[in-house]
């Protein structure tokens, strides 16, 4: 029997969701226009139109799913639903996870001053390996929802009663012979993202913080509008960074089911998961004047079609 402090967040959780639809719209749209008579993507479009493109679809998902679990408790818990619906979940988490990665890691070597040769070669062939690298992505993200597959069909191949009525103790004895290479696999599969957007973060905020003091240092007590975007973007790739490490726990969290369904450290996880997609793409779009442009520009094109046909 579902409570009403999980139905209170799987509401929440929905609503937030709805807003990082509309968010992830809005960059979507406004990566698109800028790429329309192009003959070449420039690697940032790219990076956030697979981001925000994917983002948006989980996000729709977890709206069906969490509308499923609110409205057909019992019947959504049997195998046939459960299990695609899991692995579909996975595949959508490791591929945004992935994109967002990509996004750090591009932010880290068009912006930080590093001197490295091996960090010269990559930001003069950024723009032709980006794309091989978000087909890797979606290959991995891919792979990686393949033992999701086979975990979730054998521990309920057993149990066809919905989730909250059934023996937690008993489901976890089942799971044991098959949990270990099963978070092998997982792991490998999703550790590398989580490692190169960490590492591509902590780099590029060394990199802006020791150009920040230097122009600190030279200031002339003016207000330096370079220092501010300095500030500014310092600012953004911590968020960045915390939003995707809080995402990346609570992802694992439920997806490996940690807690027992249903349980309030669970819908905990559920909010703080449904909340950190939104908030990234929120950084995002504050952070970019593009983004931030859209929505007016879509609402004067909106006002003045209605104004021509009402002609």
């Amino acid at each position: 029997m579902m409570t009403s402090f999980a139905l209170l967040c799987l509401s929440i959780a929905i609503i937030e969701s709805m807003a990082g639809i509309l968010g992830n719209g809005i960059i979507l749209a406004a990566s698109s226009s800028s790429c329309i008579g192009r003959k070449t993507r420039p690697p940032y479009d790219m990076i956030v139109i697979f981001l925000s493109l994917s983002a948006l679809i989980l996000q729709s998902w977890t709206i069906l799913d969490l509308l499923m679990t609110m409205l057909y408790e019992p019947f959504y818990y049997i195998e046939h639903l459960f299990a695609p619906s899991k692995i579909i979940f996975t595949f959508l988490c490791y591929s945004t996870l992935w994109f967002g990665a990509w996004l750090s890691v591009f932010y880290c070597i068009k912006v930080a001053s590093f001197t490295h040769s091996f960090f010269i070669w990559l930001k003069h062939r950024i723009a032709r390996l980006m794309p091989w690298m978000l087909l890797t992505s979606w290959l991995c993200s891919f792979t990686a929802a393949i033992p999701f597959a086979w975990d979730v069909y054998s521990v309920h191949s057993n149990f066809t009663a919905p989730l909250p009525m059934t023996n937690s103790s008993a489901m976890r004895t089942t799971r044991k012979d098959n949990m270990g290479l099963f978070i092998l696999l997982s792991n490998a599969g999703i550790g590398m993202p989580l490692i190169l957007s960490v590492l591509s973060s902590v780099l590029l905020i060394w990199s802006l913080w020791i150009h920040t003091r230097r122009m600190q240092n030279n200031a002339s007590g003016f207000r330096d509008p370079s220092l501010e975007a300095h500030m500014k973007a310092i600012k953004s790739v911590c968020s960045f960074l915390m939003l995707y490490v809080t995402y990346f726990i609570c992802v694992h969290v439920l997806l490996f089911e940690v807690f027992s369904p249903l349980s309030p450290a669970e819908m905990i996880c559920l909010l703080l998961m449904a909340a950190c997609p939104t908030g990234h793409t929120t950084v995002l779009i504050w952070s970019n004047p593009k983004f931030r442009k859209m929505p007016a520009r879509i609402w004067h094109r909106t006002n003045c079609r209605v104004r021509t046909a009402s002609m």
